[in-house]
This record gives C-alpha cells, structure tokens and sequence, in this order.
C-alpha cells in the first residue's frame, strides 16, 4: 500500500477509538441519575475501558499471530461498534457495565495493532504515522466532546447521545478490510521470504518499564481530565453546554499536539521534546488546581497540549526501541498494558478522593503530583540501543 493509503486506513481507524468513552464525561450527569450512581461508580464507565486497554494488550501480540493480525482488528472493531450499541440499550447497571466492558475489549485489541502496522508498513516514517494516528484519536474525542450533549439533546437522551458513536465502526471495518485484502495478496507474493523471530515481552528491559510509567502517568492524566472536566465546571456552576465545550477544548489541543510532537521530534533520542510537552501538561496542572476557575479555556487546553504531545511521544518511544514490527508489538503490548492498566485508575481515584473530600481541590493537585513526575522521567528515556552502543 502507498503511505497515503496506509496514513487513511490509521486515520479511519483511530477516530473511532475514543468516542465512546469520551462522550460518557458529558453524559455523566444524566447516567447519574437514571442509575442512582455515586462518582465512584460513575467513574467505572470510563476507568473499565481504559483498564482493559491495558489488561488485553498483553495477550494481543499472540491473537495476532495465532489468528492473523487483520482478523483481529476487524474482529475488535466489531466488538466495540456491538457494545456501544448495545450499551445505549442498557437497562440494568449489569448490562451498562458489560457494554463499557465491550467497548474496552474493542479498542484495547484494535489499538494495541496499529503501531505494528505502522512500523512494518513505514519503517523510516513510523514516528510520523504515529503522530497521524494520535491526532485522529484526539480528533474522535474533540467531535465527541463537543457533539454529544447537543446530540442528547436532540431525542433519546443520553442514549442517543451514546449510541450514535456506534457509526464511525463503520467506516473503520471497511477501511481495514481493504488493508487485509492488499495484505493478503502481498502476503502471498513474500511467503516464501523468512519472517522476522517472534519477540517476547520486555520484561528485563529497564527502558520498557521507564516507558511504561511515563505512559502510564501521561494515561492518569488523559483519562482523568476526560472523566472529570465537565461534571468538575458544572460543579463550579457552568452550564452543561460551556462544561462541554471546556472539555472540547481539552481534546482540540490535545489533536492538535499529537502530531505537532511527531514533527518536532527528528532524532529518536527525544528527551528534550519529551521534557518540554511534559512541562506544558505540568504548568496547566499546577494552575488549574491552584485556581480552578481561572481562565479554563486557556490552562485546560495548556494541559491537553503537554498530555497531547506526551501521548505521541509515549506511543513512539516502543517503535524507537524495536528492529523490526514483531519487536514493535511486542514492546507495545508492554507499555500499553501496563501504561493503560495505570492510567485507569485516574477517573476512579479521582472519583473516590471527590466522594471522600467533598470537592474536587485534593483530585486536582493528585493530576498536578502525577504531572510532575512524567516531567521527572523525561531525562530517563534515552532509546536502550544508544545505552549499548555507548558501552
């Protein structure tokens, strides 16, 4: 396939990864209320998702093997449009649950692929198709951010509001089956040339956990401003329809960071441009948890710009370190299950500590703790190959 056709593909794909758990944060309130749920169980349909993104990165390198890489991800698109479907229909806590829990399995599976796909496809512009990649996840979450209370609004509620974000499933399956059926005809040509060796996880790798923690306290951050933004203003006294667009705020810089850091970033030792994203997304932090109400629409996208550019960086960071795309999976599984698995405890810590405390002064300065210590790590992540060829 031509880099333009592999760029599409990734693009169709990742605007539909983030929707439907986005638009859960506008709808919260009303999900509240119809189930009779606390914050703390209210944070479960953001916090499951997101733990599952982490769990089921860890056994997709071998589904993808074992079953072909492109059956899986047509299987995991499937499985999320089902669930987002079947979760607008929800009529019971147990079948809200079950749903989040499907559309988590969906997109754990299908994202955890792409960087593989990347790498085996472009080797030498892997970093730009990441940021490509990234900027389309961010661009599902800003049109579900700011589209979907005024969807609810329209009929059906929450659900609707929910439900519509089934849709774009579609363009992703047939964008990948045309990716599996380009794939299988220059499969059959090279089928006689060796593969590369299956790689295992990193597990005594020190730079694979320093990469995992730095995605993981990038995810805290992501995954909690999500859950959070907009019940947190229209506990300040926002209306529901400026909560939202605070939160769409939050997602645009965010897409417009991602690949802004894939540019930026030339040599594959980036600790520079990772010190200076991580810097931004701590310097919001620190405002907006000194002063909530001080100027959302400027600190709120500060942070989303830090979180942005850290996110693309993060999902390069595995790319840097592999020779070839088995090694890329293999390093991605590794830090996307433990980064996502970390990350998810932010929208449910967040909740707890909002329960417990009775406001949301305690959560902010968590976010800003978390912050500076993906700031701390910057220095750190210097590629595992330039350690060796220094030694």
């Amino acid at each position: 396939m031509s880099f333009a056709a592999v760029a599409a593909c990734i693009i169709l794909v990742a605007i539909d990864l983030r929707p439907a758990i986005v638009s859960i944060g506008p709808l919260l309130p009303q999900i509240r209320q119809e189930f009779a749920l606390s914050n703390a169980q209210a944070s479960l349909l953001t916090a499951i998702p997101a733990m599952l993104m982490g769990l089921l990165a860890f056994p997709t390198p071998w589904l993808a093997r074992r079953f072909g890489r492109d059956r899986v991800i047509l299987v995991a698109l499937t499985v999320l449009m089902a669930a987002t479907l079947l979760r607008a229909f929800a009529g019971s806590l147990g079948l809200l649950l079950a749903a989040t829990a499907g559309v988590g399995a969906g997109i754990a599976i299908a994202g955890a692929l792409i960087p593989g796909f990347a790498k085996k496809s472009f080797p030498k512009s892997a970093a730009v198709l990441m940021g490509l990649y990234a900027m389309s996840l961010g661009l599902g979450s800003t049109l579900a951010a700011g589209l979907t209370q005024p969807l609810a609004g329209i009929e059906g509620g929450w659900r609707f509001g929910a439900g519509i974000f089934a849709l774009p499933c579609l363009t992703a399956i047939a964008a990948w089956v045309i990716v599996a059926r380009t794939e299988r005809r220059t499969d059959i040509q090279v089928s006689m040339i060796p593969g590369p060796v299956q790689s295992g996880l990193p597990v005594r790798n020190p730079t694979a956990w320093l990469a995992a923690l730095y995605f993981s306290a990038n995810n805290f951050l992501f995954f909690g401003f999500v859950s959070w933004t907009a019940p947190m203003f229209r506990e300040f006294g926002m209306g529901a329809t400026t909560a939202g667009l605070v939160l769409a705020s939050f997602t645009a810089a965010f897409m417009l960071s991602n690949p802004l850091a894939g540019l930026m970033s030339r040599n594959d030792d980036r600790r520079v441009i990772i010190a200076l994203f991580a810097g931004l997304a701590l310097i919001g932090s620190v405002f907006v948890a000194a002063s909530p109400t001080l100027l959302p629409f400027v600190f709120i996208p500060v942070i989303a710009c830090g979180v942005g550019g850290s996110f693309t960086l993060a999902m390069i960071l595995p790319l840097d370190n592999a020779s070839d795309s088995q090694e890329a999976n293999s390093w991605t599984a590794f830090v996307m299950g433990i980064g996502y698995s970390a990350g998810a405890l932010g929208p449910l810590l967040l909740g707890v500590m909002r329960d417990r405390s009775g406001s949301f002064d305690i959560p902010l300065w968590m976010l800003a703790a978390v912050a500076l210590l993906m700031f701390a790590l910057s220095p750190f992540l210097q590629p595992h190959h330039h350690r060796k060829t220094q030694n």
